[in-house]
């Protein structure tokens, strides 16, 4: 893309952060919670759990990378076309992994049926910091940005749930 200034660019990198750390912790605990729904022992939660952040967060940081350079040669601006896009693919990589881990964490320490509780409560937890950070960094409404991340996130984990513990009585 052809960006006109620094603010730009950090913008791009922000939102690129946002969409990993969002979709990293609705889809990992999202899946979590369906499969521990349908009554998976722990061993199954935690590989599928593990898998679902690495190959998810490859394929968020590739498509990334795809997205913006296709925008870049799209807009002519082979300037950029090095160095911006890798980072882009970088940061989504970085934040899809370190965010996966909240949601799995409690299946790795915690015991027992207690884990699922534990994953939903670490999930709303950093969405709603996710949330209230960003509406810092935007200066916007922190009550709204927190509510969105919520309610938006909290979708994708209703979902896991109900197709889990639908499928658990087939």
């Amino acid at each position: 893309m052809n960006f006109n200034s620094r603010k730009e660019i950090q913008a791009s990198y922000l939102r690129t952060f946002v969409f990993g750390v969002e979709d990293s912790l609705a889809s990992t605990v999202g899946l979590l919670s369906g499969v521990a729904a349908a009554g998976s022992p722990r061993e199954t939660i935690i590989l599928t759990g593990v898998v679902l952040i690495f190959v998810e967060a490859v394929s968020m940081s590739a498509g990334s990378f795809l997205s913006e350079s296709s925008a870049d040669d799209y807009l002519g601006d082979s300037q950029t076309r090095a160095s911006r896009p890798v980072r882009e693919a970088a940061i989504m990589f970085g934040a899809y992994v370190l965010s996966g881990f909240i949601p799995l964490s409690p299946y790795l320490f915690v015991p027992g049926p207690d884990a699922f509780s534990h994953s939903l409560a670490l999930s709303a937890v950093a969405l709603a910091l996710l949330g209230a950070a960003s509406a810092t960094l935007s200066r916007s409404s922190p009550v709204k940005s927190t509510l969105r991340m919520l309610i938006i996130g909290g979708i994708a984990i209703a979902v896991g749930i109900l197709v889990g513990s639908f499928l658990a009585t087939y």
